[in-house]
């Protein structure tokens, strides 16, 4: 009796599942036939609407449903389809290229000169729909929608990554539909430089090469190297990283000791950056001393004050300084006073002269200087006043006959002046008329050249 029971309960089951398959294969062939007469109904009006030309933006809309059978439930998939017959034509999308550094903003702007209310969607290089209208498609935080009507679509997409960068497409909802491109460029911002390679201190003779990077730039950043203020010409690296770059330079030189307190000086430039990055290093060198002996005075005399100052060059500086005369001690510490680098004499006599030596070192060697003194005797000095005064008689007796030659030639010339103005005329005072004159003058063309004439 159970299991009577239990089959009919199946049977019946069984007949409510044929019977309901029944009805939806039924509702689907009816939809199906609908759909044949709306399209066939859509075709024939928009044959009339083009013979006719009632109106250049005349808008067909269809809507249909299309009926599945996924399960035990149904799935409705509706469709809204735009045909403009006439006007699309005039209807074209119109978008810019956008360059945004990384990490800025970028607006995204699509315009239609006119438009009949077809929606505007905008799409990013992976396809992906960002905006559908003012309907927002992705899940972006970074994406928002700026400003959305008939005629435009803008959209900003904010914390711009190199990621970001491609072409983006802007499509226009029309029969057929209209898409125009835009390409987004996004700019690698370079990393702050560091220069690597420094020793401190270096060694004077040593060879140095110092390393300039900088990473992330795209394009690729240049750098240049100055020394001081003056560029010098470096050797560049560069690496590619993903789609940015890392760039390195590269400038090896000999140490000597000019270049000790030196500044080097990185300098990356970039089309994102409005002032180049810069660091600077300032390079140590060291090198053994060098030393010089500077005096007060040109011609010591006794009883005069004389000042000893002992120059030292050297990196480190060469401590302790110590003084000596003719190899031996300082003799008479009293009136010879050491201060540091400076000796003073006060006092000279006759006793002080010889030679005078300094010694400094570092840990890059040993220099000495030497100065030879000798002390005048201002008596001894006073003696040879005759000499000047015998050089100023020289120099004025050659002003007196310098100014007596120009005395005589002056003279000599203004007597040959006078001589051609008094004989210019000669023979002609006899002669009876001025013809007559003419022909018997003297200097007329035979001798022409006896009239010379000078100017002083």
């Amino acid at each position: 009796m159970v299991n009577s029971a239990w089959e009919r309960q199946r049977q019946c089951h069984l007949h409510s599942q044929a019977h309901y398959k029944r009805k939806t294969k039924q509702t689907c062939e009816i939809k199906r036939k609908r759909l044949g007469q709306w399209t066939a109904k859509c075709s024939q009006a928009n044959t009339a609407n083009s013979a006719s030309s009632v109106s250049s933006r005349a808008l067909t809309l269809l809507l249909f449903t299309v009926v599945s059978l996924k399960g035990a439930g149904l799935v409705k998939l509706i469709l809204t389809l735009s045909h403009d017959p006439t006007g699309s034509q005039g209807q074209f999308p119109i978008t810019q290229n956008v360059t945004v550094v990384e990490g800025g903003a970028a607006n995204m702007t699509c315009r239609v000169d006119y438009n009949d209310n077809t929606s505007l969607q905008w799409s990013n290089p992976a396809q992906q729909t960002l905006f559908f209208g003012d309907k927002k498609a992705l899940r972006d935080n970074r994406i928002e929608l700026v400003r959305a009507s008939s005629q435009e679509l803008t959209i900003r997409i904010g914390d711009v990554s190199l990621s970001d960068e491609g072409q983006y497409t802007c499509s226009l909802f029309t029969m057929p539909v209209k898409t125009t491109k835009a390409f987004l460029t996004v700019l690698g911002v370079p990393g702050r430089p560091e220069i690597t390679g420094f020793t401190k201190p270096a060694m004077e003779g040593d060879v140095i090469t110092l390393m300039c990077s900088t990473p992330g730039s795209k394009p690729a950043a240049n750098i240049r190297w100055f020394r001081n203020d003056k560029e010098v010409q470096g050797t560049k690296e560069l690496n590619a990283t993903g789609k940015s770059f890392t760039v390195r330079s590269s400038l090896q030189f000999q140490v000597d000791r000019r270049d000790d307190g030196v500044a080097y000086t990185c300098s990356v430039e970039h089309v994102s950056l409005s002032n180049p990055y810069m660091t600077t290093e300032v390079l140590e060198v060291h090198y053994a001393p060098h030393l010089e002996i500077t005096h007060s005075l040109i011609i010591p005399q006794e009883g005069q004050y004389l000042k000893l100052e002992c120059v030292s060059i050297g990196n480190p500086i060469p401590e302790p300084v110590l003084w000596s005369k003719d190899g031996g001690e300082l003799p008479d510490i009293e009136r010879m006073i050491v201060e540091g680098r400076e000796l003073t004499i006060t006092t000279l006599n006759k006793t002080d002269n010889g030679t005078y030596r300094c010694e400094a070192s570092n840990h890059l060697g040993t220099s000495s200087a030497e100065y030879i003194l000798f002390v005048y005797d201002p008596n001894a000095l006073g003696q040879h006043g005759p000499d000047h005064a015998l050089i100023g008689g020289v120099v004025a007796v050659v002003v007196f006959i310098t100014l007596c030659l120009i005395i005589v030639l002056g003279r000599y010339l203004a007597r040959h002046k006078g001589t051609y103005l008094t004989h210019e005329a000669k023979g002609a005072e006899d002669a009876p008329d001025a013809d007559t004159a003419i022909i018997n003058a003297e200097g007329n063309h035979v001798h022409a050249e006896e009239k010379k004439e000078y100017f002083i």
